[in-house]
């Protein structure tokens, strides 16, 4: 496992996204990549005073972030709800006017404290 500043673990934000937006529903690509943008940063922006949040924060030049792709609605939501019963702080990002759950952000955690709870979960593309 890589380790950030003074040895301690890398610090990674995980980002879900839906996959079914862009290959069944015809989004845009870059539609998409602004849903991820706007969770990450709301993320970040709840939890601003946490110590891995901060952490990873001060590490500006080397923010490792990792998207991963929900196959549709049930996934996203369905893993929103298992972060919740796990106590893993995250933000489900729901575009607006609309009120679609496009895809959900967590606090930047160390990989292994929350990679279990993705595993099922595949790189976006």
């Amino acid at each position: 496992m890589a380790a950030g500043a003074a040895g301690a673990p890398r610090l990674v934000q995980y980002v879900v996204v839906r996959s079914d937006l862009v290959h069944s529903l015809s989004w845009p690509l870059g539609a998409v990549i602004t849903q991820a943008c706007h969770a990450a940063t709301a993320a970040i922006h709840l939890h601003y005073t946490d110590a891995d949040t901060q952490r990873y924060l001060e590490e500006l030049d080397s923010m490792h972030k990792v998207v991963l792709g929900a196959a549709d609605e049930a996934a996203l939501s369905g893993l929103s709800q298992t972060l919740t019963q796990a106590g893993v702080l995250h933000k489900l990002w729901i575009e607006q006017p609309e009120n679609i759950p496009t895809c959900l952000a967590l606090k930047p955690y160390p990989k292994d404290t929350v990679h279990k709870l993705l595993k099922k979960f595949k790189l976006f593309k």
